[in-house]
């Protein structure tokens, strides 16, 4: 778990009635962006928004290598749903590094579906965490290609041969 604070050097002090009380320097303490709270933002959250953007890509089939589609495949069938699968965080004070592993889908092109993933994962911590991401590094390790032997119609279909 990491801590997130934007804290300003010096907090003010409440007015009250003795105006002429000062301020003393005490040592800075990381109290929030008012003042009135830190923020703890666990690395499993981040991993989950980062995974979230991810999947709502056009041409992304699955996050993930082959090992990690096996165990979520299974997870799947009994409804619990993996949404940080094939994403990996490292979560600083104040910044983000993020890694990405993806299936796309035949024939999107790689390098178009990459760079919207990675736009949409910066968007995503900067806007929904309030951290800086400084990389998103993906890696594509499949391509899913439909197969004619998964289609429903198939039985349906003419022989090639007579």
């Amino acid at each position: 778990m990491t801590i997130q604070t934007h804290t300003p050097a010096d907090v003010p002090a409440k007015n009250t009635k003795n105006s002429s009380v000062s301020t003393v320097d005490s040592p800075e303490r990381d109290k929030g962006k008012d003042g009135r709270g830190a923020t703890t933002v666990a690395d499993g959250v981040v991993a989950k928004i980062a995974g979230i953007a991810i999947q709502e890509i056009p041409g992304v089939h699955a996050l993930g290598g082959g090992a990690a589609r096996a165990i979520g495949n299974l997870r799947e069938k009994v409804g619990q749903k993996d949404l940080t699968q094939g994403v990996n965080v490292e979560v600083g004070q104040t910044q983000v590094a993020v890694d990405v592993t993806l299936v796309v889908e035949y024939p999107h092109p790689l390098q178009e579906v990459a760079d919207n993933a990675r736009n949409a994962v910066y968007t995503a911590i900067e806007d929904l965490v309030g951290m800086e991401v400084t990389e998103v590094n993906v890696t594509i390790t499949d391509i899913h290609v439909p197969s004619e032997d998964a289609d429903a119609d198939d039985i349906e279909r003419e022989p090639r041969v007579a």
